[in-house]
């Protein structure tokens, strides 16, 4: 029997009940259509690699999206290019093709683990890139109308990893009701919309430029800036490899806060800000884990799980980890940093199956 453990980058989870590998539009809609009529708990599961599953398994169906198609269409306009990817597309091939053939506005977005169809549910990021930036159209199965829609870039609500998607799994959309583990909206595919060149837009990321050896706000080739993204994510654990227990994570676990400028003002001096023209402020969450007591390698006594050697966002699985050991370590992590800073970590991974 197929376990959750198998199809996640944490490596962590127990049996699903029945497992769906859809090779067409049809198949994959007809999977949730029926999950859906017939009151089956549904997962709709890319790379796995943002999903937290617990050790009982899933008494459900997991439909995975087989397809693999990338379709470019020139349209002519000011050297750009649109490009419509089915979801089940690995995310770093599109990263990948993109760069080969010089379209440019992804390559920031190098090396980051999943399936095209989960980057606008996230709205992923990156050393200053999100994926919202060249999004033109997201076709999607409305699971509440039964029907497929086409929803443009303005109708999908981007926001710093949020979506109108990962919106309706808390019952954010009025009279819609809490679609979990799997969104209302389940993406089919997505177009982008880039431009076609060699070199990168401004590098607005310090760490990033510092890699590529120019100033912030400088260009490189996009070749370069993904040669430079790879090496850097690779020196925090963030790119897969099954040899290092740094990458069996589910890349960083929680998100950056946003605050109000009140709350941003009770953080002591030194902490990172990032005002807003909203007013609000982004702060580190990696920083407060580490000034909260948090190092790297942090781990509970006798737990398999511990914070990455390398990156104190990324709770890992040292090999032999059960979800209840990552749950109790995201907890003390949460519940540390939030009597220290009175700041409250949000998970970013989908739990499926435990609780916070």
């Amino acid at each position: 029997m197929t376990t959750l453990a198998e199809l996640t980058t944490l490596r962590v989870g127990g049996p699903v009940r029945r497992l769906v590998s859809a090779r067409t539009e049809r198949e994959l809609i007809d999977a949730v259509i029926d999950a859906d009529r017939a009151g089956e708990p549904l997962l709709v599961l890319g790379g796995g690699s943002n999903l937290l599953a617990g050790d009982d398994g899933f008494a459900g169906v997991v439909v995975r999206d087989a397809r693999t198609d990338i379709s470019v269409q020139d349209d002519g306009m000011c050297g750009g290019v649109s490009v419509t990817v089915t979801a089940g597309v690995p995310w770093d091939d599109v990263v990948r093709r993109a760069v080969d053939e010089g379209w440019v506005g992804i390559e920031a977005l190098s090396g980051i683990p999943g399936s095209t169809g989960a980057t606008p549910v996230q709205n992923v990021g990156a050393y200053g890139a999100e994926v919202a930036d060249v999004i033109a159209l997201v076709r999607v199965w409305d699971r509440l109308e039964e029907r497929v829609r086409s929803l443009p870039r303005i109708d999908c609500g981007f926001g710093y990893r949020d979506s109108v998607f990962k919106r309706s799994m808390r019952g954010a959309a009025p009279d819609a009701g809490v679609w979990h583990p799997t969104p209302r909206y389940v993406v089919l595919d997505v177009t982008f919309q880039m431009r076609q060149g060699t070199r990168s837009g401004p590098v607005l990321y310090a760490q990033l430029a510092d890699a590529l050896g120019i100033e912030t706000g400088g260009r490189a080739p996009i070749a370069d800036v993904r040669e430079a993204v790879l090496r850097v994510r690779g020196a925090k654990g963030m790119v897969l490899d099954a040899d290092d227990f740094d990458t069996w994570s589910a890349g960083s676990f929680f998100t950056n806060p946003i605050l109000t400028a009140d709350a941003a003002a009770r953080l002591p001096d030194d902490a990172p800000r990032f005002e807003a023209a909203d007013g609000t402020v982004k702060t580190s969450a990696a920083w407060l884990i580490e000034q909260a007591g948090f190092p790297r390698a942090h781990s509970i006594d006798g737990s398999g799980a511990a914070l990455s050697t390398k990156h104190t966002l990324a709770l890992t699985n040292r090999g032999d980890a059960t979800a209840e050991e990552l749950v109790a370590l995201a907890r003390t992590i949460r519940d540390g940093v939030r009597e220290r800073f009175d700041v409250t970590l949000v998970p970013e991974p989908v739990l499926l199956g435990v609780q916070l």
